[in-house]
């Protein structure tokens, strides 16, 4: 079963990483309840047990506020007040003291620009920013620490983007009309309607092509090869018959012939 979770884990930290430009070292954003539980169940290394769970090393982060509410809550919290101080502290731009949550609301945002895991264990919390996207969730489960799933809204905000970024914008589709109508004016169509709406204005060549995107993968199409060389059989050359003329005076080949001596034959005859 903890295999199976890690799986998970690592699908919905790929989710944030290739849609939201998560990076690594992880900002893990950890309120006083998340610290508290933390403490309570005895996991001792606050970094490591979250590096575990996400499979690649995070930094824990609070704030002013939440460290200050740990303090105000009494001797019982003092021990995950102490806690919450040796961890790295979050730009919080608050004079007066904040409640945690709005603490929260105020540092991460509309558009978590900061790229922050939030930590907690309050429920009215994690509802509330399930609806934020590119805000990942962690909880704690007694000694289990938990990444939620992306939510639904998460998931449409992604699909809507991706869908809004294929889309033509009004600039490219302004651009590739003039384009089309100087292709016309060129070859002389006189029927051309791209023609007649762009009158006497002069458009610069370079407004006239529409720059072809070079951020995501570049495909080349494949072409019909060859034959491969090596693999291939060489021609046969017919070899021309020799046209010289013989004693007789026909044309025919020459056959020489080269008789061979053997030593020992002709040493014998010599003896005899």
């Amino acid at each position: 079963m903890k295999v199976k979770r890690m799986k998970h884990h690592r699908k919905y930290v790929r989710f944030y990483t290739t849609c939201f430009g998560f990076r690594e070292p992880y900002k893990i954003f950890c309120d006083g309840t998340f610290i508290h539980h933390l403490v309570t169940n005895q996991i001792t290394d606050f970094s490591q047990a979250i590096s575990n769970i996400l499979g690649k090393p995070a930094k824990l982060f609070t704030t002013r506020c939440v460290i200050a509410e740990l303090h105000s809550l009494g001797e019982s919290f003092s021990k995950s007040f102490e806690e919450a101080r040796n961890l790295s502290l979050a730009r919080c731009d608050h004079e007066k003291r904040k409640g945690a949550a709005a603490c929260i609301a105020d540092v991460i945002g509309e558009k978590n620009s900061e790229h922050f895991f939030l930590a907690t264990q309050d429920n009215e919390l994690r509802i509330k920013f399930r609806e934020i996207p590119g805000v990942p969730l962690i909880f704690g489960l007694r000694k289990s620490l938990i990444l939620e799933p992306p939510s639904t809204s998460q998931r449409e905000f992604v699909k809507s983007s991706e869908e809004q970024r294929l889309r033509m914008t009004e600039m490219e589709k302004t651009l590739l009309k003039r384009g089309i109508s100087k292709i016309a004016t060129e070859d002389g169509d006189p029927t051309s309607d791209a023609h007649e709406a762009s009158g006497n204005e002069v458009v610069p060549d370079a407004f006239i092509s529409v720059p072809r995107k070079t951020d995501g993968p570049q495909f080349k199409r494949n072409k019909p090869k060859g034959p491969n060389p090596l693999s291939c059989k060489k021609k046969k050359v017919a070899e021309k018959p020799s046209t010289a003329p013989n004693k007789d005076g026909d044309s025919a080949k020459r056959n020489r012939k080269r008789k061979r001596t053997r030593r020992g034959t002709k040493s014998e005859g010599a003896d005899a």
